[in-house]
């Protein structure tokens, strides 16, 4: 019977889109990813992908292929995992995606003095501000705000509820008169977010007396990362939506100042969430390391 390495191989292309993409997944060149599935497109005397310079997208038969196996696949290596724990100490690899500041305020803070302990298990981490289905990008964890959270995923709460304020540094607001209301924001320097899912921008959201309010803000400057946002804010460049704990410590070093505070927001806190309850030790063990820390 022939391997199934080169099955493996051609759903890791499908999924990332790219030969480029799926080889440094792997940990493989390009040129051998490259011929391992052509090695398969001989075998099955089909044409699996359709090759372009820019991109990598299944044929027919190569979309009915992927339907088939990548299923199988992730059963596979499911089971493969929860085997693994019979080896009586963790061992395997964990892919985590989360926002930026989820990442920067509990992910990496929560996992630095735990890794001493678990050298055989490797942990990867993609900071990304876009929704991700973590089945079919094959993560295994996933951390968004609650509100988030994709539908029949297991669920954990792993950070308190975050308050949003907007805040601007002395300077800016000494030169532009703080807003009393969020319509008067249309009359400030708005530094923005653009989002990478839709490539819109994100709209500041208030809440005053039960009443939810969208704000669609401008500005000269846009970012796609939210501590940017923080850095121009400190500068003097204008104001800016962000979670309070990001900016707590310029708030209390006077870097910063709040406005709108009667209009403040606050959503439901991060949520870890994966898809099986069939989990191998080594996730188990990450799992619990970015529990809510119990008090002592």
């Amino acid at each position: 019977m022939a391997g199934f390495d080169d099955l493996a191989a051609f759903a890791a292309v499908v999924r990332a889109k790219s030969f480029t993409r799926a080889a440094a997944q792997m940990g493989v060149t390009q040129s051998a990813l490259s011929q391992t599935v052509r090695a398969l497109e001989l075998r099955l005397d089909l044409k699996l992908l359709n090759r372009t310079t820019r991109s990598v997208s299944p044929t027919e038969a190569g979309e009915q292929l992927f339907r088939t196996v990548e299923p199988r696949l992730a059963e596979i290596e499911a089971e493969l995992a929860v085997l693994g724990n019979m080896r009586g100490r963790p061992v395997g690899n964990v892919r985590i995606t989360a926002t930026e500041h989820a990442v920067r305020s509990i992910v990496w803070p929560r996992l630095l003095p735990w890794l001493p302990n678990y050298p055989e298990i490797k942990i990867e981490i993609s900071s990304d501000n876009r929704f991700v289905d973590i089945v079919a990008e094959r993560f295994d964890i996933g951390i968004r705000l609650g509100g988030d959270v994709a539908k029949n995923m297991i669920a954990l709460r792993i950070a308190p509820d975050m308050r949003m304020v907007v805040v601007g540094s002395p300077a800016y607001l000494k030169r532009n008169p703080p807003p009393q209301s969020p319509q008067e924001l249309s009359e400030h320097d708005c530094i923005g977010l653009r989002l990478p899912t839709y490539g819109g921008l994100l709209a500041w959201e208030f809440k005053n007396g039960g009443k939810i309010t969208n704000v669609h803000v401008e500005g000269r400057l846009l970012f796609n990362r939210s501590d940017l946002m923080a850095d121009a804010a400190v500068a003097g460049h204008g104001l800016a939506w962000l979670p309070e704990d990001m900016v707590q410590e310029h708030l209390a070093a006077g870097r910063l100042v709040t406005v709108l505070d009667d209009w403040g927001i606050t959503f439901p806190g991060y949520h870890l969430y994966y898809a099986s309850r069939r989990s191998s030790l080594a996730l188990s063990l990450v799992i619990d390391a970015l529990r809510i820390p119990k008090s002592r």
